[in-house]
């Protein structure tokens, strides 16, 4: 028998006002699980990750952490990596005192005083993701694929039993997206990931369960990506979508085409 979901969110709506973001999504993470959240820009995606870490409110529904409704306490167990980071890469610290500052969510009070287990903390959470060379350097140095990686670091250095990653590859360059998808596979034999992406060419390697999302979310209980799926989602029938200077490809005609 499977396990209890550690994050299950139950027929969640959210508007602005004047339209529907979400639409009755139902979601269910599992431990383990490397999940992908597929789907157009302004589809829900990141608005659902916000809901569930409770930094935007929902109209009707639930979401669960850890078999219990989510507050403050259940999603300390998270660690986040939002796609629009608000650190200043700009201050003058190193890469190591960047990851440490992942540390002060576990301190209560005011009084924020590193132990000796934050800096291991901190140093581990840095080979986890093989950047332990990076340690030292300053972080206005780093590459935007060495931001993320290290952005992740921080996220791991809070000891979460959840990563959860919005648009990780938005900043990884093409040649080492493929080893960025690697290093997040390793990861995930290791802690539960729950990721959404624009990388539909990739993300079924590494996965292995993926939904679809737009307004609407349409799940399948595999790594498998259906055209049906991919259909509701992009709203015509296609068999790969990519992103940047080039357009999806078309199987079928669609829409007013003759």
């Amino acid at each position: 028998m499977r396990q209890d979901p550690i994050i299950e969110v139950r027929n969640i709506c959210i508007s602005n006002g004047k339209q529907c973001i979400l639409d009755s999504v139902s979601l269910s993470v599992f431990k383990g699980d490397f999940f992908a959240i597929i789907g157009p820009n302004g589809a829900g995606k990141t608005t659902l990750l916000r809901a569930m870490l409770g930094l935007i409110p929902y109209e009707s529904g639930e979401i669960f952490l850890f078999g219990k409704p989510a507050d403050k306490t259940t999603r300390t167990r998270i660690g986040y990596v939002p796609q629009h980071h608000p650190f200043d890469f700009s201050f003058p610290i190193t890469v190591h005192e960047m990851v440490m500052t992942g540390r002060l969510g576990k301190k209560p009070g005011f009084i924020k005083r590193y132990s000796r287990e934050d800096y291991d903390a901190a140093s581990q959470a840095l080979s986890r993701i093989s950047a332990e060379n990076l340690k030292n350097r300053p972080i206005h140095d780093l590459s935007g694929g060495e931001r993320q990686r290290i952005l992740i670091a921080r996220a791991l250095a809070g000891e979460p039993e959840i990563l959860i990653l919005d648009e990780p590859t938005v900043f990884v360059d093409t040649p080492t997206e493929e080893h960025f998808y690697n290093l997040l596979t390793a990861l995930s034999q290791e802690i539960t990931i729950l990721m959404i992406t624009h990388d539909i060419g990739v993300v079924s390697r590494h996965v292995n369960r993926v939904a679809c999302l737009n307004r609407r979310l349409y799940q399948h209980e595999s790594d498998q990506i259906s055209s049906d799926m991919i259909s509701k989602t992009y709203g015509c029938p296609v068999d790969l979508i990519t992103h940047g200077d080039i357009p999806h490809r078309v199987l079928e005609k669609h829409g007013d085409e003759s």
